[in-house]
């Protein structure tokens, strides 16, 4: 159970900021010419879950100096994460597009986010030393270096500088090939000397394959123990390694467990069915709340990983991109209350 019940100090995402536009329903994109909008962006949504469950959280990024900008911004401060480091800067807002699944038809993301206010923005406007200065945790992903060869420069400044202040680096790697392939990028290099500074890596045995260029094999468990302990070998600060694993039925019939690698051994949560499903954009980024809130609350390894289990089920049941659950939320999926609490 839980060791502790302290809140860290604030911790710190590095981002864009995004528009999600959504076909109503079960429709393809356009289908009756309506779009429904939601506010999102990987390290964004991983801010707003730990927020909802009472940490300090600072979002650093760009957005446009216009009234999509400061939609964005006035959603994520509607949840409680500081956005007084979002700068307001020329240029567009990232968008991305998303038809949903239905039955044994898969979800579908179309990205329009070249050119953003974010993308463009120089890396050298970030001031890390003054950004950092007490945080508890800088959190990356591997979806802002994938952007170009500015904010790939500017999340590798952000490490080396949290590295430098003896700030905890959390690292989810979020490998998206069409954001890579749109510009003359190495994605090894640029993703190693991120995961280089982490402590803490969100990926599976794929994403270690990615970073060390070996092939693990195995099957299920064994395969992503092999990983790790490639990867603890490859990355001395590296601590902790936290996945999921997932079994796609259909659209509406997930199955879900959740896991944790450490230097000493695995923690191995049972497979979660998770049916009726509304929204499962966002799950991921849930998961990465629902880990990072039990290492800041001192939980064990055990508890921290059924947190993380715990968030990226229950953001199935809600649309839009980000977990909006509270800890009482996660006491009650651990406990199994399925019942109407009154």
């Amino acid at each position: 159970m839980i060791k502790g019940d302290r809140l860290a100090g604030r911790i710190v995402f590095f981002g864009e900021l995004l528009l999600r536009l959504t076909a109503p329903g079960r429709e393809l994109l356009l289908q009756s010419g309506r779009l429904d909008v939601h506010v999102g962006g990987a390290e964004a949504n991983v801010a707003v879950g730990l927020a909802r469950l009472g940490h300090d959280t600072k979002m650093v990024s760009a957005a446009p100096d216009n009234p999509l900008g400061q939609a964005a911004i006035d959603a994520l401060r509607g949840h409680g994460v500081d956005c007084s480091a979002v700068q307001r800067r020329d240029g567009r807002m990232g968008l991305y597009f998303l038809t949903p699944g239905a039955g044994l038809r898969a979800s579908e993301v179309v990205y329009d986010r070249a050119h953003s206010s974010f993308a463009e923005a120089p890396a050298g406007v970030f001031d890390w030393p003054a950004l950092l200065n007490g945080a508890s945790r800088l959190h990356l992903s591997g979806i802002t270096p994938a952007l170009g060869p500015a904010t790939a420069a500017a999340a590798i400044a952000a490490a080396e500088t949290a590295s430098a202040l003896g700030v905890p680096v959390s690292f989810d790697g979020n490998y998206r090939a069409r954001l890579w392939e749109s510009w003359d990028s190495d994605p090894k290099a640029v993703l190693t000397k991120l995961v280089d500074h982490a402590d803490v890596l969100f990926g599976n045995h794929r994403d270690v394959s990615l970073l060390l260029g070996d092939t693990f094999h195995g099957d299920g468990p064994e395969r992503r123990r092999e990983a790790a302990e490639a990867a603890f070998a490859a990355f001395p600060r590296l601590k902790l390694i936290a996945s999921t694993a997932r079994h796609v039925d259909d659209a509406d019939r997930h199955r879900i467990a959740a896991r944790i690698d450490t230097r000493e051994g695995a923690h191995q949560t049972d497979e979660v069915v998770v049916a009726g499903i509304v929204d499962r954009i966002g799950a991921g980024d849930a998961f990465a709340a629902g880990v990072l809130h039990g290492l800041h609350i001192g939980a064990d390894a055990d508890w921290t990983v059924r947190s993380g289990l715990a968030l990226t089920c229950l953001k199935h049941s809600l649309p839009g991109d980000a977990s909006l659950f509270g800890r009482a939320d996660i006491e009650a999926f651990l406990s199994g209350e399925l019942d109407v609490r009154r």
